[in-house]
Formats: structure tokens, C-alpha cells, sequence
């Protein structure tokens, strides 16, 4: 996508403070935390939300849930975290770019 943000971090387009990547995913630090800590896990490939997942996205969605734990961990968040896929402008979507948002650092209670 010519107009995404999150695809022209991906292609290096557009800076940002990285803490992991590989072929299929990038990590970085959000912009406008929610939390002490606050990354967004993005898979390289253009999806726009988890309503436009296939079939053939399965072992990419594997990998994803996968990665999670490990980035958690990397990040120090021993005690827990949470993590939120925003899907659609009614459920808080910004970035039209299927990621997942971990957050920690502090206790998550909804209220």
C-alpha cells in the first residue's frame, strides 16, 4: 500500500525506534503510549485488519501469536502484559494494517 504508514516503516521509508525484526514481522515502539511500555507488532505483509485474514494467513497468524511471548519477555514484562488487536474504525482501528499492540509495565485493568 503506496499510502500506508506502517508499510513505509516496513520499507524504511518512514523512521522508527525498532526493537525486533525479521522476514515476517517488525516491532516498534508506539508513538503515543498507552503504557510504560507500548510496542506494535506488525507483520511485514499488507493486511488491513483481521477482517481480511485468509486461509493462507494461518501459519503467519501462528508465527504472530508466537512472537508475542517472546517480545513480552524481551521487553521485560515478566508480571504480564497485554495485548489488543483494534479492528475496524469502531473498534479503535487507526492504521488501516493488521498489529498487535503489547502493553505492560503497570497494571492493566479495564474500567
Amino acid at each position: 500500500m503506496d499510502d500506508c504508514i506502517f508499510c513505509k516503516i516496513i520499507n524504511k521509508e518512514i523512521p522508527c525506534n525498532k526493537v525486533y525484526e525479521d522476514d515476517a514481522f517488525i516491532v516498534f515502539h508506539d508513538i503515543h503510549p498507552k503504557a510504560k511500555v507500548h510496542v506494535l507488532v506488525v507483520p511485514k505483509t499488507h493486511i488491513v485488519s483481521l477482517n481480511e485474514l485468509q486461509t493462507h494467513d494461518q501459519p503467519m497468524l501462528g508465527q504472530l501469536m508466537l512472537l508475542l511471548p517472546t517480545i513480552a519477555a524481551q521487553l521485560g514484562l515478566n508480571n504480564g502484559f497485554r495485548t489488543v488487536i483494534n479492528t475496524g474504525k469502531e473498534g479503535g482501528q487507526e492504521v488501516n494494517h493488521l498489529h498487535v499492540h503489547i502493553l505492560g509495565g503497570r497494571l492493566m485493568l479495564f474500567k
